[in-house]
């Protein structure tokens, strides 16, 4: 078997964590520590966080869209697969290196969704993204950690409280979705959505999509149209 070859690390700004890049054959992963946070192999449940979103706002003209995390850029090219022509993508990445890998070593991964003219990158936090934008988003989509239980960053716990919640509400368009992908289910998360004046509806998928794989679990909650 191949050994994994560690290419490049980057330090997670303002909390000293370490993500490595590593790479087996054509095989890519991304660890903070011990913990796998992405491998290019399975992809399912973050091709669904972009494919189930649209279904909710298909009929919006000219959508807009936030996804907020790069990471090995599954979400953003479901996105794209599935965007009419005159969509527009903002994706908000806080590492400069995870922007760098995908336009480096991951390139065969990423197949040119960066240059899509409907794209635009944000180098920053999501978080500054989404109280930036009033009524700016048909669908914000957030796969910038483990889920609503911040692992990376403990500062990635504020895009989940109700402060948070209240900002992507406000961000969102009329009939708009927040789409929040989770390595587990998080009851308290459901109800704190609601709370926050979201039509909820929390959807099991898996990680190789109908492959199977571990299961992980993608929240929509919907912004009323009215």
């Amino acid at each position: 078997m191949l050994p994994w070859i560690q290419l490049d690390s980057a330090t997670i700004p303002g909390e000293g964590g370490q993500l490595r890049l590593k790479q087996r054959g054509s095989e890519f992963s991304i660890m903070l520590g011990t913990n796998e946070l992405m491998n290019s192999r399975l992809s399912g449940s973050e091709e669904a966080l972009a494919t189930l979103s649209f279904e909710r706002i298909k009929s919006h003209p000219k959508p807009k869209i936030l996804i907020g995390g790069l990471g090995m850029g599954f979400t953003l090219r479901a996105a794209l697969a599935v965007l009419p022509a005159d969509a527009g993508v903002v994706v908000a990445e806080l590492i400069p290196e995870v922007v760098a890998w995908a336009r480096g070593p991951m390139t065969e991964v990423f197949k040119g969704c960066l240059d899509d003219p409907r794209v635009s990158v944000h180098q920053g936090d999501v978080g500054e993204a989404i109280r930036a934008g009033k009524a700016a988003y048909d669908a914000i989509l957030l796969d910038v950690d483990n889920g609503p239980d911040g692992l990376t960053r403990k500062s990635n716990d504020r895009l989940y409280d109700y402060a948070g919640l209240k900002s992507a509400r406000e961000a969102l368009r009329p009939g708009g979705v927040l789409a929040v992908w989770s390595s587990g289910p998080d009851p308290s998360f459901t109800r704190r959505l609601k709370e926050s004046g979201f039509a909820v509806e929390a959807i099991n998928t898996r990680a190789n999509g109908k492959r199977g794989g571990a299961r992980h679990v993608i929240w929509l909650a919907m912004k009323p149209a009215r």
